[in-house]
């Protein structure tokens, strides 16, 4: 059971840096999403060291294990929407599709180059 609560515990964290960071953004007034600024917090916080990556790692790896399922809202959302993509439906489609295929191709090339480096770190 304490392997559970820790997970709960590292999402709840991660999910504190996005509140915080969307408390900063409204606060401020800034452009940057909410989102982006709690990452950026938590690189911060790891790179000074104040939180090592350890500490996070058990539910930050549920959370990427399951990544794909994150993707289905946002097609849901965009199939309830297909109204106002008429006259420039086709276009927005092939956009959608080209920065889905971006973000996943890079994503995953991103994720194996950390792995590749913890792996020859650990050896």
């Amino acid at each position: 059971m304490t392997g559970v609560l820790r997970i709960i515990t590292h999402i709840f964290f991660l999910y504190a840096l996005l509140l915080i960071g969307n408390v900063l953004q409204e606060i401020f007034h800034l452009f940057i999403p909410g989102s982006v600024i709690g990452m950026i917090l938590l690189f911060l916080l790891l790179k000074l060291g104040i939180m090592k990556l350890k500490w996070l790692e058990e539910g930050t790896s549920l959370l990427l294990r399951h990544l794909t399922l994150f993707f289905i809202p946002v097609t849901i959302g965009f199939m309830e929407y297909l109204e106002l993509f008429k006259g420039r439906g086709l276009l927005l489609l092939i956009i959608t599709v080209i920065s889905t295929a971006l973000v996943m191709g890079v994503g995953g090339a991103v994720s194996e180059q950390l792995a590749r480096r913890k792996e020859t770190q650990n050896e």
